[in-house]
């Protein structure tokens, strides 16, 4: 009980100070919806698809899964910003839970997403594309796990270098085999066969053929279930990885 209370005190913080500045999560779907807008209508040739409706049910999936992987990697710059202004310093002095300071941000980070995914998702509803509610919010749940996931990667590794001009490197140099690999913009049938081998140990890639599953409304596909519990397990082991980076950054 004293988890959760503490949970949600961080979460109300940090939604708060969301809030005040909005403007963050319009800068964070803008590169998506250039994406949706400017990049997707060249898909329907690329594809061999018959509609632009079949093209986007192939890409959107893929770009959401790109905004909660690039959303979340890169959410440990504020954290250091806190690092430094003395606000995890202060945190050592009151009784909060240590799984608690993350979790809040975490949670806080899943929902900004999420909201972006919603904002996407709709734009995306005026190029004609189609897919049952049911399916869509298992689809948000994906993108929950995997926010979930790599914000509490991003935001163990800055309690560990804590230095942006650290950050920033490692969280490229990771997201740019993430990108190449996991079939985001282009489905991996199309790449070669050793291509198609090595993107298999990528775990993005089965949330990408989940996710592609449930907007085409293939419900009972394998790749959905497995991609859901390769996140899950996958989420809760960087939970628990950063949430020991907290404990010993904040005692």
């Amino acid at each position: 009980m004293k988890l959760l209370r503490d949970t949600a005190l961080i979460f109300q913080r940090q939604a708060l100070l969301l809030l005040r500045n909005p403007v963050w999560i319009f800068v964070g779907v803008f590169q998506p919806v250039m994406y949706l807008l400017l990049f997707a209508p060249l898909l329907k040739p690329a594809l061999q698809v018959q509609t632009d409706a079949q093209a986007y049910e192939i890409f959107v999936p893929g770009l959401l899964v790109l905004l909660a992987i690039f959303g979340g990697l890169f959410q440990g710059f504020g954290l250091i910003a806190e690092l430094r202004a003395g606000i995890i310093e202060r945190s050592r002095v009151t009784p909060v839970s240590r799984l608690a300071l993350l979790l809040g941000r975490s949670l806080r980070d899943v929902v900004s997403i999420i909201a972006q995914a919603v904002i996407i998702t709709l734009l995306a509803l005026v190029f004609d594309l189609r897919v049952f509610i049911g399916n869509l919010l298992l689809a948000y749940l994906m993108l929950g796990l995997i926010s979930l996931m790599t914000s509490a990667v991003s935001y163990g590794v800055a309690l560990k270098v804590r230095s942006e001009d650290a950050l920033a490197p490692l969280m490229n140099t990771v997201a740019q085999p993430v990108l190449l690999l996991s079939g985001i913009l282009l489905p991996l049938t199309f790449a070669p066969g050793w291509l198609q081998g090595v993107a298999d140990w990528n775990p993005f890639s089965w949330a990408v053929d989940g996710t592609r599953a449930l907007f085409r409304g293939d419900l009972a596909a394998d790749a959905v279930w497995q991609g859901l519990v390769i996140m899950a397990v996958l989420a809760a082991a960087a939970v628990a990885w950063a949430a020991r980076m907290f404990a010993r950054s904040v005692r």
